[in-house]
Order: structure tokens, then sequence, then C-alpha cells
């Protein structure tokens, strides 16, 4: 018994080792397979994409934590890209009124998904889904299904533009990813709200009799993720500019992110550091399978391998902790 719970614990210990091993051996294998993979020009893309990728999954990550699944962020990204682009690019507007009615409307929806989650306990995958339809139809309406127009030149900068951030020839995207990051970290372990996520995940009806407002939790929760997607759609349109399906992947990669990251979707237990580290591992691996040759479809059946073996290998660490 006691053996079978050390062997879970070093499992979920050392999986932040297993992530930055398999993250360097990507990496060597992309060194010595693809030409130019070490370049400058690789390694920006690559940060550049691992952060949007990554703040994308912050939300999720959060949705996890309280044992949740929020299926919006495709549409709230949509939302988020095609509001800054058609409401400064055709309609003329500063950037930060857009900004304002960008994350009004984003954080409204997603705290009504959180609400109704709540309040109805209706499985979160069903309101979510039904939340960011609405959002990716409203997206959809707006621009006609057409690429519209053009983000501020700020957005575009902040995202992929060539300026140095601190000397350093790097967008300021990933410094502001990195400031979000270390951020996330403080709230979730050295704050009151961060802790009530997590008594929250792990039982919801203990902590209800603990005095803890779970609603609240869940309003919260749901109405960041819908923020942070909103956020990310505006930023991605200043890197590849709003297209309808702008949003598409970053659902299956966003969960998958979560999941290699390792935390667990039943709730309380997985940090958003470890999702930085799965955000990291996928965009490696995108890059040297593009660099291969393989196309989406390829990649696709490659995640939903990862994923396979990362829920195996938790499933196994689950098993060992029910026998205590």
């Amino acid at each position: 018994m006691s053996q079978a719970l050390a062997t879970a614990g070093r499992l979920q210990r050392n999986w932040p080792l297993l992530q930055i091993f398999a993250l360097v051996a990507l990496f060597v294998f992309g060194m010595a397979t693809i030409e130019g993979f070490t370049q400058g020009y690789s390694i920006r893309s690559m940060l550049i994409l691992a952060s949007l990728l990554a703040l994308a999954a912050l939300g999720q990550t959060l949705c996890f934590l309280i044992g949740s699944l929020d299926l919006s962020i495709p549409g709230m990204i949509v939302l988020g890209a095609t509001l800054i682009s058609e409401l400064c690019g055709v309609h003329g507007w500063s950037l930060l009124p857009a900004l304002a009615v960008i994350v009004a409307v984003t954080t409204a929806m997603g705290a009504f998904t959180g609400w109704v989650c709540d309040r109805f306990e209706v499985p979160s995958i069903v309101v979510s889904l039904g939340v960011g339809t609405i959002a990716l139809g409203a997206g959809t309406v707006w621009t006609g299904a057409r690429l519209v127009g053009s983000p501020p030149e700020l957005i575009r900068e902040i995202s992929s533009g060539t300026s140095t951030t601190f000397g350093i020839g790097l967008p300021p995207i990933i410094f502001i990813w990195l400031a979000i990051a270390i951020a996330m970290a403080v709230f979730l372990h050295r704050t009151p709200a961060g802790r009530r996520l997590y008594a929250t995940g792990a039982n919801p009806r203990a902590a209800k009799l603990a005095l803890i407002r779970t609603r609240r939790v869940w309003v919260g929760v749901f109405a960041f993720s819908a923020l942070m997607s909103g956020i990310v759609g505006v930023l991605l349109a200043g890197f590849a500019g709003a297209d309808p399906g702008i949003g598409n992947p970053y659902l299956f990669q966003g969960l998958t992110a979560v999941i290699v990251g390792g935390t667990a979707w039943a709730g309380s237990r997985g940090d958003y550091s470890h999702t930085v580290l799965g955000a990291l591992i996928l965009t490696v691996l995108t890059t040297i399978l593009v660099g291969r040759g393989y196309d989406t479809a390829d990649q696709h059946i490659v995640f939903g391998f990862l994923i396979l073996i990362v829920v195996a290998a938790y499933g196994r660490d689950r098993r060992l902790r029910d026998r205590v």
C-alpha cells in the first residue's frame, strides 16, 4: 500500500521533469533533422506560437482545476479577432474603446456560462458549447464570413513586431505571456482566491460546507477564460489577421496542452506552469511535423496518441492511489 502511494506520488512530483526532458529531446531531434530549426526566425516563431497557445489554454487550465471544461474558447477567439478588426479597421475606433467592448462582451458571456453551470447544475460542456456557438455565429455574422479590416498597428507590433523588447529581438507578446504566467502562479498558490479555486475542484460540496461561494468561483473562472480567449483573438488578429476560422485550432491544441501538462480534469490537481511546458512541447512538436512534411491530419493523429499516453499514465497513477 505504501509502495503504491509512493509510486503515484513520484509520478506527480516528477511530471514537470518528464515534460522538460521531452521538450529537450524534441528540440535536439529538431536540430538534428530539420534545416534551420535553431535559426533566429524559427525560434522567434515558435515562441510566438507557444505564447498564443499557452494564453488560450490558461482559462482552460482553470476550468480543469474546478472539474469543468470550456468549449467556448474558439468562438470567443473569433469574436475578439473580428471585433478588434471591424471596430478599428472598418469603423475607425481607437484601440482602448474597442478593447473595452471586447473585454465587456467576452467577460459577460463567460460569466453567464459559469452562472448557468452552477445555478442549474448543467454540465459545462453543454453550456459552454452553446455560448461558444453564439459567439462564433456573432463573429461570422458581423464579418459576413469574410476577412475584415486590419487591427491597429500597436496590436500587430505586440503580436509579431520586429522591434526589440528590453534589447532582445522578440515581440512584446512573449514578455506579456511570461508576466501573466508569473502572476497566475502567485494567484493560484499565494492567494485565498486561488486556494478556494482548488478547494472547489477537490470537493464542491465540502467547499460549500466550508462557506466557499462556489458560484463566484465558477462565474469568475469562466469569465476569465472567455476574457483570455477574447484577448488571444485580438493578438491573433495582429499576428495572422482576422478570419472566421481563426479560433478552431485552439480548442483541441489548448486541451492537449492542459492534458500534457498533467492537470486533472476531475479537478484540484495541476498548475498553469505545467500547461506552459505542455504548450512549448506541442509547439516544438508541431514545428518538427510541419518541417518533415506532415499535414494537419497527421498532426492530429500524433496529438491524439500523445493524449492517450498521458491519460494512460495518469490513469495508472489514479489506480495506485485508489489502492491506498
